[in-house]
């Protein structure tokens, strides 16, 4: 049921997206009414959460099966259930990725609107969307005399445009549930430093999603399913040395270091400090030893020089087994941005790198989109992930195992081998 507004778009933001969507290839390859209503479906399904929360386990702690075991324990507490098969139930396995744990999200919900309204961020009501209470400095707006313990509805402002500290938002927003308040409002707004916790605790979500706020946080470790992916596509052994470029905030960073159950180095470079911060701590929390976090730009971490022996970048060639480049991409999920910006076409092409484009296992995702100049072979190694694909499934009774392969964020993964 889609109750939620198609998401809106700047015009320069909503023509460029429609001319990848309708480029050459893509209107030879399915028509102009067929892609024209793929790009419709991807505005629409832009705008609500998936239909179930992913959860990476840490498998080099514990076994599966143990850990789904925990899980359904703790949320029981969170739901109050007299059962625990009635939680444990839900949480299934992934059939294809052994170290995944899919739980059903149960939503829109009938949830009725209150007259206190607070209105929060829009990338804060999306974490609500997801499971999340609502932290402090993601509140812009609170009724005047709102005080810890009011029970108040929950609003995403959709444009940017509520003025933080306002008592009232008359501008474009979207209902995502009820809550109790924690704070005060002058604890919120009228205070030195900046408000830190949770500023509001949802009772009543829109969507019901657990929370895992302090929930088994070395066992269970929550990430989108084509960033697990990634993880399994580049393959890592123990006792390798892994390169993660673009490595904030260290997910696929910590996966890596797991599925080579930490024996072995891998080397993560990020461009800000606070950021590398955040990998450490995360590789601390999940137990991992073999994470070794700079300060670096990426671009530069190999050096010419096969005599350097610094213990840190840059590193000597041919230092790396296996290298990961997590890069910004376009709509069309084929130009990862290198340094300049290059095309996969480019990249397989360009002679000094002498790099095979290779199938990528497991291939959980769709393959390549026309539009790139790579040839039919060529795209169905890569693997794309586009929700809009696969829309239809998600409002249907199709088992949540196998829609949850296509109900996911955009992403896109190629897997080379060097020559």
């Amino acid at each position: 049921m889609s109750i939620f507004p198609r998401i809106s778009l700047k015009p320069e933001v909503t023509e460029y997206l429609k001319s990848v969507f309708l480029n050459k290839e893509v209107l030879a390859a399915v028509g102009h009414q067929e892609a024209d209503c793929r790009f419709q479906k991807l505005l629409t399904c832009l705008s609500h959460p998936p239909s179930y929360t992913c959860v990476r386990v840490s498998t080099h702690l514990a076994p599966l099966e143990e850990i789904r075991h925990k899980l359904g324990e703790e949320l029981k507490k969170q739901t109050c259930s007299s059962s625990e098969q009635d939680v444990s139930a839900q949480i299934l396995p992934h059939p294809r990725i052994t170290d995944v744990l899919l739980l059903p999200v149960d939503g829109p919900r009938a949830v009725e609107q209150l007259s206190s309204e607070v209105v929060v961020g829009a990338q804060c009501g999306s974490a609500v969307l997801r499971g999340a209470h609502v932290f402090a400095p993601g509140i812009l707006a609170s009724p005047k005399y709102m005080k810890a313990g009011d029970v108040v509805s929950v609003f995403s402002d959709l444009e940017g445009r509520c003025t933080r500290g306002a008592t009232s938002f008359q501008g474009k927003k979207v209902f995502v549930g009820n809550g109790v308040a924690e704070m005060d409002r002058s604890s919120i707004f009228c205070t030195d430093e900046p408000a830190r916790g949770v500023g509001v605790r949802m009772v009543e979500p829109l969507y019901q999603s657990p929370s895992f706020d302090g929930v088994l946080p070395s066992l269970a470790f929550l990430q989108n399913l084509p960033s697990v992916v990634v993880g399994h596509v580049l393959g890592p052994r123990p006792g390798e040395r892994i390169l993660d470029m673009c490595a904030a905030p260290g997910g696929k960073t910590c996966h890596i270091a797991a599925l080579m159950k930490d024996q072995g180095e891998v080397v993560a470079l990020d461009r800000i400090r606070n950021k590398i911060d955040r990998i450490r701590q995360n590789a601390q929390m999940l137990h991992l030893q073999s994470v070794k976090a700079y300060c670096f730009n990426s671009t530069q971490a190999v050096s010419g020089d096969s005599a350097q022996e610094n213990e840190g970048p840059p590193f000597p060639a041919e230092s790396f087994d296996r290298v990961l480049l997590d890069a910004p991409c376009s709509g069309l999920g084929q130009r990862p941005n290198m340094g300049s910006t290059w095309s996969l076409k480019e990249i397989c092409s360009y002679p000094p790198l002498q790099r095979k484009l290779f199938h990528a296992e497991p291939h959980v995702g769709a393959g390549g989109m026309p539009g790139a100049g790579l040839s039919p072979e060529q795209l169905r190694l890569l693997q794309r992930f586009s929700p809009e694909l696969s829309w239809d499934q998600t409002e249907t009774t199709t088992p949540l195992q196998c829609r949850a392969d296509g109900d996911t964020i955009g992403f896109f993964i190629a897997k080379f081998l060097k020559n």
